[in-house]
């Protein structure tokens, strides 16, 4: 009797033989063009040939980077720059939320300085890096290949793709070198590039085939213009000033805005800068300090805080511009330099310190801090919206597919007793990004649970002392955005694994709000965007979550605070259908109000829809535009548009199921021209507390 191979040696052999059969094509690859090492891209001039800058990158900006531009690139090819193409692709994923042990940081343009450092880092070439003749640049690029593969063998002619089309985002990557791309041409001949989609036309295939037969060029980067350089050399000056306090102010800066895109809007609406910690001081080139998060140790020499040009194109997704400019400068003058308050050292970098914001920057004034944030609450909400955290339906099953977010007064005559609270409690905020990845996940969450347990007992406390009648809270803890900032209220959008934060209060009033103060603010920020490595391991990616459930809840539980007791006891039982357990400690709270009343008196049976409308009017028309098509105030007259597109809005239940979770609805006039709106699916959840299965 003989025994059948088990299927482990069968996968054993199998990658041995495709091994095998990419070393012979990598020989092959050699004899006919030589041994691949780096190769000079750079040209000084133009010339009548295809040239990236010009010719190339429209292609690529239009039909390629909306996929190959993030971390959640494929093979982690970058498209949105001549150095991501240079670098080339990895087999390692950057999303890996079962790895044991963090990875090593693969940021372009951080964690390594050129191409070679890329190879050193097992980066392959997609541009032929062999002898530079026509046909070895087409023959020994798996980038041209890919559009070849797509030329040969366009998309099925059917209106809806087969299965054998993977668009999940966890779908298995087909990451083939150029050596392997025989085999991959076999076993995938509908894979070609871009996937799934139309081909490219054929003048663009003719543009980007010319541009690899002579050795894909790009022009040097132009220098920045005088006037931008001196913008830089300005706010780098304001940045590394020589005193604690500018020193402290400088970091707590960084440590916010090290994701923006900061512009001068004066002298350019499409140049952007980084924020980063660089070796060297102003006047030189930066020698950035590529550390895994903004607040880890940059060493003990010297550093200085430099704006590095941004060099790819600008996506969407993660685009999140912050305007520099002479009113910005006076504003953060009046928050943190002309008032009236000392800074007699500087926190350390460990990591129970550097981690909880209310240790380091203790020293700051609370009202400033916050209002630094507030003045752009949309940017500071987006950061766990666009910034690396929030990628996929298991990141963001945290939040509802719509809510309103609402903030607290930073002018509040409570402010004061707030402060003192903070930094007597400040050890009880601490979060997930205090200790590094290694580590049981149980015993990390009992710790952090209890944690919050005490946070929750504390904060009953305290606002038994700040608000000792319920008539306190009223209406006035609601920022206003001092009568002209849309900041003041946020809608932010789920659509399934992606995400929004709009200003205002778009579309119609929401199951759930959220009510944001500063330590609930500074905490989202901490835990999401300053505090998450995308390159740790599953016991940070998985306390990141979980504890993100408490925030969450925290500033919906602000929000029925303003309700009647018995109204938001019931609110939150809807809320959290199927989890009671998860929200016994806010029932708790809630509960614990004397006489279950607030400072708002009710006239309507129901209290929640009014206070939304009392807080709207008290934002007033400046702050909140109206939303004509979801919370109509009038009729809509002749406008025989509006009138349809108002009952859409109003249709719910299963029946919507299949539409996606975003539309966009052209409707074509008599007159030939045309109105468009945005469709957005909103999906009703009993609870999102649960971390691997949604309940709707």
């Amino acid at each position: 009797m003989v025994n059948k191979p088990s299927r482990a040696l069968l996968g054993v052999l199998l990658v041995t033989i495709l091994a095998g059969c990419a070393a012979i094509a990598a020989r092959q690859l050699d004899e006919l063009f030589g041994v691949p090492e780096v190769r000079e891209r750079t040209i000084a001039a133009h010339t009548q040939e295809p040239e990236f800058y010009r010719d190339v990158k429209p292609i690529l900006d239009q039909r390629c980077v909306v996929c190959h531009g993030c971390y959640d690139a494929p093979c982690q090819l970058k498209m949105s720059s001549i150095e991501g193409l240079d670098r080339g692709a990895s087999k390692e994923k950057v999303y890996d939320g079962t790895r044991l042990l963090p990875a090593t940081p693969s940021r372009m343009f951080v964690d390594a300085k050129d191409t070679q450092g890329w190879r050193d880092r097992q980066f392959y070439p997609v541009l032929n890096e062999r002898a530079q003749t026509p046909t070895a640049n087409l023959q020994g690029s798996s980038f041209y290949r890919m559009l070849a593969l797509k030329q040969n063998h366009p998309l099925p002619d059917t209106e809806i793709l087969p299965d054998s089309f993977d668009f999940s985002l966890d779908r298995a990557q087909q990451c083939a070198k150029v050596e392997e791309f025989d085999r991959f041409e076999k076993d995938y001949p509908l894979w070609g590039m871009p996937y799934g989609l139309p081909a490219l036309d054929q003048a663009e295939v003719d543009t980007l085939k010319r541009w690899l037969e002579i050795g894909a060029p790009a022009l040097v980067r132009k220098p920045l213009s005088k006037e931008l350089a001196l913008e830089v050399s300005k706010w780098e000056a304001y940045f590394n000033g020589g005193s604690l306090k500018r020193q402290l102010v400088a970091r707590y800066m960084y440590e916010h805005l090290f994701i923006a895109n900061l512009y001068f809007p004066e002298l350019s609406q499409t140049q952007f800068f980084k924020m980063v910690r660089s070796r060297t001081p102003g006047g030189v080139p930066i020698d950035a300090i590529n550390s895994r998060r903004p607040f880890d140790d940059p060493g003990a020499a010297p550093f200085y805080y430099r704006l590095e040009p941004v060099k790819t194109t600008t996506l969407a997704k993660n685009h999140m511009p912050y305007r520099l400019d002479e009113r910005r400068m006076v504003r953060w003058n009046e928050l943190f330099f002309e008032t009236d308050y000392e800074v007699t050292s500087l926190p350390s970098y460990k990591g129970k310190v550097a981690a909880n914001p209310f240790v380091a920057f203790d020293q700051l004034p609370v009202r400033s801090r916050y209002k630094f944030m507030l003045d752009e609450a949309q940017y500071t909400i987006s950061g766990f919206i666009k910034g690396p955290v929030c990628r996929g339906q298991t990141a963001l099953n945290v939040i509802n597919d719509q809510f309103w977010v609402f903030f607290v007064d930073p002018d509040s005559e409570h402010l004061p007793a707030i402060t003192v609270f903070l930094n007597n409690e400040k050890s009880l905020f601490r979060m997930p990004a205090e200790k590094d990845s290694v580590g049981v996940p149980v015993a990390r969450w009992l710790e952090y649970s209890r944690l919050q347990g005490e946070l929750l007992e504390a904060q009953e406390a305290a606002m038994n002392d700040v608000f000792p009648s319920n008539e306190d809270l009223n209406l006035s803890l609601i920022w206003d955005g001092d009568g002209e900032n849309s900041n003041a209220a946020l809608t932010v959008f789920r659509h399934f694994d992606s995400a929004t934060v709009e200003r205002g209060l778009v579309g119609a009033s929401p199951k759930t709000a959220w009510v944001v103060g500063y330590s609930l603010l500074e905490r989202i920020h901490y835990l999401l965007v300053s505090g998450f490595d995308v390159y740790g391991n599953v016991t940070h990616q998985l306390l990141t979550r979980l504890y993100m459930d408490f925030l969450r809840m925290e500033g919906e539980t602000n929000f029925l605070s303003l309700l009647p007791a018995e109204v938001a006891e019931e609110e939150l039982a809807l809320w959290y259908r199927g989890a009671e357990s998860s929200v016994s400690d806010y029932l708790t709270f809630i509960r614990s109000r004397d006489d279950g009343t607030t400072g708002i008196h009710y006239l309507t049976d129901n209290p929640k829809t009014e206070l939304y409308d009392l807080i709207q009017r008290r934002l007033g028309p400046s702050v909140v535009a109206a939303d004509p098509i979801n919370r109509p105030v009038k009729a809509s007259g002749d406008d025989s548009v509006l009138a349809a597109v108002q009952r859409l809005a109003n249709f719910t239940g299963a029946g919507l199921s299949s539409l996606p979770e975003q539309s966009l609805l052209r409707v074509k006039l008599p007159d030939g021209k045309h109105r468009v709106f945005s469709l957005i699916k909103n999906v009703s959840h009993s609870n999102v507390s649960s971390l691997f299965g949604e309940s709707r």
